[in-house]
C-alpha cells in the first residue's frame, strides 16, 4: 500500500503564497525580459493585493497569531516603497513572538524605507540576537554606513560594515543579494579610508559574484552603484552602460538617467576643449606657450622626485607628445592650463593643459580639496604621469581625447610650487540605497 501523501498545514500554504509572490518580485526581469522591468512595480502590486485577498481564505484556519501578522506584513512589504500597514502587522508579529526573526528583518526593511535608519538597527541588531541569519547581516551592514558620527567613528562603521557583509556572504554564498551589499560596503572603504587599490578590486570582484545571481540581475542598485567605481576608474563606456541598464531596471529612478546624461555631457564637453585648447584665441595661446619656463618644474627642475612609496627618483622632462598610454616613470611634463571643464560633480577636478608644441590634454585631478582648483594661466607639472586613451561609442555618440590622471593633488607643482598636503581631500562618494 502506498504511503499517504502529505496535507500541507493552512499556514505551510499561506506561507507558499507569500514566497511565490517574492519569487515574482525577484525573478520579474528574468522572466519577462529588460524591457518590461518598467512594469515591475505595477505588476507586484498587483500580485501583493490578490495575495492579500487569498491570505484570508487561510488565516481562519492559522491558529498563530503572530504568524498571520508577518504572513500579512511580508504580503504588504514586498514593494519597494514604505508601507504604514506593514509596518503596524510587522511590529504586532514580534510583540506577540518577540523571536520571530523573520518579523524583525522585515520590521527593519519597512524602518529602511521608512528613513528611520536608527529603528531598523535596532530590529536587526534584535533579530541577531535570536539567530545568525544573512538577511540580517547584509541589512544591519547596509545600515552601519549610514550612520552619523565623527570621521574616526564613520571608519569604524564602514570596517564593521564590510564585516557584516561578508558574514552574510559567507553563510550563502550564492546569494546576490549579500554579494553586492558587500560591494557596496567595498565601496565605501574604499573611498573613506584612504583608496587603497586592492579594496576597490575586491569591491568589483564582489559586484562580479553579485552578476550571477538573477535576482540581483535584477536589481537596478548594482549597476548604479558599480558604474559610480567604473567612473572613478574612468572606464567611462562601462559606466554609461552601467547607469543606462540601472534606468532601464527601473524608469521611474530619475537619477540613474541622469547620471548617464551628464557623464556623456562631460565626456562631450572634455573632448570638445581638447580639441579647441579650451577655445583660446591665437593670442592667448601665444602668451601662455611665452609664460612657461624652467621655473615651473619647481623641485623637480633638479631631476628628483619622491614617489608616494617615500622612495627618491630621477625624473627627466619630457614633451606631451612623447608619453605613453601607461604610467611614465622617470618622466615629468609641464603645461600651461587652457580651461577647465564644468562637472555637476566635485570630483573629479578637470582642466585642459598646453605644452609649448601646443599639444592640448585633459587631466583629471581627484581627491583634490574643494577650492583649490587650478586656474587658467597657471602653469603645471605632473611628475610620472599616468596617461589614458578615452575612445568609446554610446548611443550614436563618439568621445576620443587623451588624459592623464592625477590621484593625489600633493604631488602636482602649479607655478612653480608644490600643492601639498593641505590641498588633498578624499573623494565624496555616491552609493545607491534605493534598494539594497
Amino acid at each position: 500500500m502506498a504511503a499517504e501523501e502529505r496535507v500541507s498545514s493552512p499556514t505551510e500554504c499561506a506561507g507558499t503564497l507569500v514566497d511565490e509572490l517574492y519569487n515574482f518580485r525577484d525573478h520579474f526581469v528574468e522572466r519577462f525580459g529588460l524591457e518590461k522591468a518598467g512594469d515591475k512595480e505595477v505588476e507586484v502590486e498587483k500580485k501583493m493585493k490578490e495575495c492579500l485577498q487569498k491570505l484570508e481564505f487561510y488565516q481562519g484556519d492559522i491558529k498563530n497569531k503572530s504568524m498571520i501578522q508577518l504572513l500579512r506584513g511580508r504580503i504588504l512589504n514586498v514593494l519597494y516603497k514604505y508601507s504604514p500597514e506593514a509596518e503596524e502587522a510587522l511590529s504586532r508579529a514580534v510583540k506577540l513572538d518577540p523571536k520571530l526573526v523573520e518579523a524583525w528583518n522585515h520590521l527593519g526593511e519597512c524602518y529602511w524605507k521608512k528613513d528611520d535608519v536608527s529603528a531598523a538597527k535596532n530590529c536587526f541588531t534584535g533579530a541577531l540576537n535570536h539567530s545568525k541569519n544573512k538577511v540580517s547581516l547584509r541589512n544591519l551592514s547596509m545600515v552601519l554606513r549610514q550612520l552619523s558620527g565623527p570621521p574616526v567613528e564613520k571608519v569604524k562603521l564602514i570596517e564593521e560594515s564590510v564585516q557584516r557583509a561578508k558574514e552574510a556572504v559567507q553563510l550563502d554564498v550564492k546569494d546576490g543579494t549579500s554579494w553586492s551589499i558587500l560591494g557596496n560596503a567595498y565601496l565605501c572603504q574604499f573611498f573613506g579610508t584612504g583608496q587603497n587599490p586592492m579594496i576597490l578590486k575586491q569591491c568589483m570582484q564582489a559586484y562580479g559574484q553579485a552578476e550571477k545571481d538573477p535576482v540581483a540581475q535584477g536589481n537596478p542598485d548594482l549597476y548604479f552603484n558599480r558604474a559610480v567605481a567604473y567612473k572613478y576608474q574612468e572606464e567611462y563606456l562601462l559606466a554609461l552602460e552601467g547607469f543606462d541598464t540601472a534606468a532601464q531596471l527601473d524608469p521611474s529612478w530619475v537619477e540613474a538617467r541622469t547620471k548617464e546624461t551628464e557623464l556623456l555631457s562631460y565626456l562631450k564637453d572634455v573632448q570638445e576643449m581638447v580639441e579647441t585648447k579650451g577655445k583660446a584665441k591665437t593670442k592667448k595661446i601665444e602668451s601662455l606657450i611665452k609664460s612657461l619656463g624652467e621655473r615651473d618644474l619647481g623641485t623637480y627642475s633638479t631631476g628628483q622626485y619622491t614617489n608616494k612609496a617615500g622612495k627618491s627618483v630621477n625624473i627627466a622632462r619630457c614633451r606631451l607628445n612623447d608619453l605613453q598610454v601607461k604610467v611614465n616613470e622617470g618622466k615629468v611634463v609641464m603645461g600651461a592650463v587652457v580651461c577647465n571643464v564644468h562637472s555637476n560633480e566635485l570630483v573629479p577636478f578637470t582642466f585642459c593643459m598646453m605644452d609649448e608644441d601646443q599639444t592640448c590634454v585633459a587631466v583629471t585631478v581627484y581627491n583634490l580639496a574643494q577650492g583649490a582648483g587650478m586656474k587658467i594661466g597657471d602653469r603645471m607639472a605632473i611628475p610620472e604621469p599616468c596617461v589614458k586613451k578615452v575612445k568609446l561609442s554610446h548611443k550614436g555618440t563618439e568621445i576620443s581625447f587623451g588624459s592623464i590622471i592625477v590621484d593625489s593633488p600633493r604631488f602636482l607643482i602649479v607655478n612653480g610650487r608644490a600643492l601639498g598636503a593641505n590641498k588633498e581631500a578624499l573623494a565624496v562618494l555616491s552609493v545607491s540605497t534605493v534598494s539594497e
